[in-house]
């Protein structure tokens, strides 16, 4: 850990919420979607668990070993020189220790931030007490400061993603939890599933902190967003499954109309992938 570069680039990411606009977080699951991001412009992007989780084989929800997600985090983290926040889920353990270990794993592996929500993935009890997100939250942020090492904490409440409780006290319970994970130590609160404009607005007025939202066809413009004081929109796993989706159709295109046009059409060369991963370019010759 490099606590001088993982410093700058902690203030970097914090900066990016203090600006009078919102600005788009993408979400990466492998090295090439992350290269891609940064060469394009954004200044910091962020992991998908669902991304990363299923294109190694697994569903999401915590189902990928905790070791298999942190080697992919880590080769994201290792390919850009911009901030990158890491999707934690509900931390990755059963007891807060648990939890507070994997995040000290990446801290270690050069991660300036997590994402750490709210939701269980147990239908009988779907969303975590207060209290114990609280004290999650609390230990995560004792330990930033123990090692030394900036973490800018996203605590995420699934109450709307979730659809939990009775739809008329959700606001109010959202703020509940949110200035509850602010006190513990939340540097911004994470309200995916959450669209409708006034209610929105009713948020911003009642935190006093950051307040992310996740991308949706249902969401708000950028421009009224940035108006109304919304700092930060994240893109979940929509581009991993928008690439899929492209696959998925090309393979149609292939097997049902007898043509290649999708898969030719405007792609990126090989030379041009493989110099945004980095490796010297060869000569195309050598391949065909």
């Amino acid at each position: 850990m490099n606590n001088e570069k993982q410093l700058l680039k902690f203030q970097t990411f914090q900066q990016l919420h203090k600006r009078p606009y919102t600005f788009v977080l993408p979400n990466a699951w492998d090295v090439i979607s992350a290269k891609i991001f940064e060469k394009n412009g954004f200044p910091a992007i962020a992991t998908t668990s669902a991304g990363i989780a299923m294109s190694l084989g697994y569903t999401d929800g915590e189902k990928i070993p905790f070791e298999q997600m942190l080697g992919a985090v880590k080769r994201i983290i290792n390919s850009v020189n911009i901030p990158v926040s890491i999707d934690l889920e509900s931390g990755y353990g059963r007891s807060t220790n648990e939890v507070v270990d994997n995040a000290r794993q990446i801290i270690l592996a050069g991660g300036i931030g997590i994402n750490l929500e709210d939701g269980t993935g147990d239908l009988d009890n779907p969303i975590l007490d207060v209290s114990l997100q609280i004290e999650k939250i609390s230990e995560i942020r004792l330990l930033s400061k123990s090692l030394k090492a900036p973490l800018f904490i996203n605590a995420r409440t699934d109450l709307y993603w979730l659809n939990i409780g009775n739809p008329d006290l959700r606001l109010q319970e959202a703020l509940n939890r949110g200035k509850a994970y602010q006190k513990a130590g939340a540097d911004c609160i994470f309200i995916p599933g959450l669209y409708d404009i006034e209610s929105i607005k009713k948020v911003r007025q009642e935190l006093s902190c950051p307040i992310n939202l996740l991308s949706g066809p249902n969401l708000p413009s950028l421009n009224t967003l940035s108006k109304v004081g919304i700092e930060r929109i994240s893109t979940g796993s929509a581009p991993f499954r928008a690439t899929a989706t492209l696959l998925q159709r090309i393979t149609e295109d292939i097997l049902y109309d007898n043509n290649f046009q999708r898969l030719m059409n405007d792609n990126m060369s090989y030379n041009a992938i493989t110099e945004l991963i980095g490796t010297p370019k060869y000569n195309l010759s050598n391949y065909i």
